[in-house]
């Protein structure tokens, strides 16, 4: 494919635009528990309209748009406010969770160079319900994982396994409030006390909750400190573009002091070009998300905010209690927020996640690893306050539906086949001979997933990465069909 030779008029390009998205998930009907989070078309239409006032500035350099200067450190000074923090807290506005947590782990890699330079091969200590965004910043930062376990009931970080994970390389402690798959809180406090004791920085990762809790608290939930007010806690993550509602590209990354977040800013001089000096990943960005996030912030305000965190609790009551008057499906831990996660003993969860897409319902898989079986998770927003009836009812159905159908005789096979073999070993040839078993072509996927869900939940989660790592090079790959 090459770029046209002669542009299209402006409603051939809008009607071709219009015409990509008839696959996409139509999320704005609400049925969608995944991915969006959506207050409604007024919260929208603000995003848009400010987002694209500000489409063109480039937050590279401050000093040139001081307007984006201004609308950063507002949203930080609100966002410190909302969790606690003093006049010493200071942090910066990222493209989401995941390079907010990059950052996170850049700094205390940074700081420990600098305070404790004996640390060669730099550890931070995960427990296994930590987000993976986590393991993609060891990743790309060269920093070691050192994974624990959580309690088999609570689905809770146990402090007694971080303790003793513990060692002269440790750079960095966290915990999570929530945690995304089952949405409980850690124990923040008690990891605190830890990170105190053994002198160690100590991130919170609040891309979930940290915007949402203190709503749920102020409606009388008992929610745990989970804050700045936590002695010990030294960096936190929150999300503007989940329970803010902002339009996506939207989070921001807190530092109890401007000491610790020195060394999350990257300054080059040694070149010929102009001083390139980053408080993020990112140098040239759009000044749209910055000015959308500070507009819906403003719109909506703390009433509204209230207001929506009134609709989502009531909808998590109203599911959380459905689920478990369903003889088959049993919640996995106690949810602290708004994230919902349940299994079944007696039924295949992903044939009720194909029976409930057959009724117009996204809910999202997650695979067994761990203490964690596999599950189904429910990620509750505002728009999906209204049909938490409906949900239940629909969920009982596609229960009842699913105890019928049988679970793959695939999976098994491809067990015993695969299991054994060093995920190192993984080659093109396996991944083609993996859909091949699969009766798969391409990256075409089944109108039903359930099968090829049980193959990845079968295998182990080496071998699912480097599988998943193949599809997806595959899928990024334009065809002469134009898919």
């Amino acid at each position: 494919m090459k770029i046209p030779d002669r542009g299209l008029n402006k409603e051939e390009l809008f009607e071709k635009l219009e015409n990509y998205r008839d696959d996409d998930m139509p999320w704005r009907d609400g049925r969608t528990f995944g991915y969006i989070y959506d207050a409604g078309e007024d919260a929208e239409n603000v995003a848009k309209q400010a987002y694209m006032m500000y489409l063109g500035e480039n937050a590279l350099d401050p000093t040139v748009f001081p307007s984006l200067l201004r609308f950063e450190n507002e949203l930080v000074a609100m966002s410190a406010a909302h969790v606690n923090g003093d006049e010493n807290v200071v942090g910066n506005f990222t493209t989401g969770g995941t390079e907010s947590i990059i950052l996170a782990v850049k700094t205390a890699r940074d700081y420990n160079r600098a305070k404790k330079p004996e640390i060669k091969q730099p550890e931070m200590i995960l427990p296994i319900t930590a987000h993976a965004a986590f393991h993609k910043a060891a990743h790309y930062l060269d920093v070691k994982v050192v994974q624990v376990g959580v309690d088999p009931e609570t689905f809770r970080a146990d402090v007694g396994l971080i303790r003793d994970a513990i060692t002269p390389n440790t750079i960095l402690l966290v915990g999570s409030a929530p945690s995304y798959a089952h949405g409980v809180i850690d124990p923040i406090a008690e990891i605190g006390q830890l990170a105190l004791e053994r002198d160690l920085l100590y991130h919170v990762d609040a891309c979930m909750g940290g915007f949402l809790l203190p709503y749920f608290r102020r409606l009388g939930e008992n929610v745990p400190e989970f804050d700045f007010s936590v002695p010990g806690v030294t960096s936190l993550s929150m999300d503007l573009h989940k329970y803010a509602y902002a339009a996506k590209g939207a989070s921001i990354v807190l530092y109890k002091h401007k000491s610790i977040r020195l060394h999350q800013i990257f300054a080059c001089a040694s070149w010929t070009g102009y001083t390139v000096i980053n408080n993020t990943v990112g140098s040239s960005k759009s000044g749209g998300p910055l000015a959308a996030a500070w507009a819906v912030l403003n719109y909506l305000g703390d009433e509204g905010y209230m207001e929506l965190a009134k609709g989502k609790l009531e909808a998590v009551r109203i599911i959380n209690k459905g689920i478990e008057q369903i003889p088959d499906l049993q919640v996995m831990g106690t949810p602290e927020m708004s994230l919902v996660c349940f299994t079944s003993d007696t039924v295949n969860v992903f044939h009720i996640i194909d029976e409930m897409k057959q009724r117009g319902w996204y809910i999202q898989p997650q695979l067994a690893f761990g203490s964690s079986k596999q599950n189904i998770h429910l990620s509750i927003n505002a728009s999906n306050v209204r049909w938490a009836e409906a949900l239940v009812k629909d969920l009982a159905e596609s229960v009842q539906k699913a105890k019928a159908l049988p679970s793959s005789d695939l999976a098994p096979r491809i067990r015993e086949t695969f299991s054994q073999m060093d995920p190192n070993d993984f080659t093109e040839e396996t991944f083609n001979q993996m859909l091949g078993m699969a009766g798969m072509t391409g990256v075409e996927l089944p109108e039903r997933m359930a099968e090829i869900n049980e193959v990845l939940n079968a295998l182990p989660a080496a071998f699912r990465e480097k599988l998943l790592i193949a599809f997806l090079n595959d899928l990024f790959v334009f065809k002469k069909n134009g898919s």
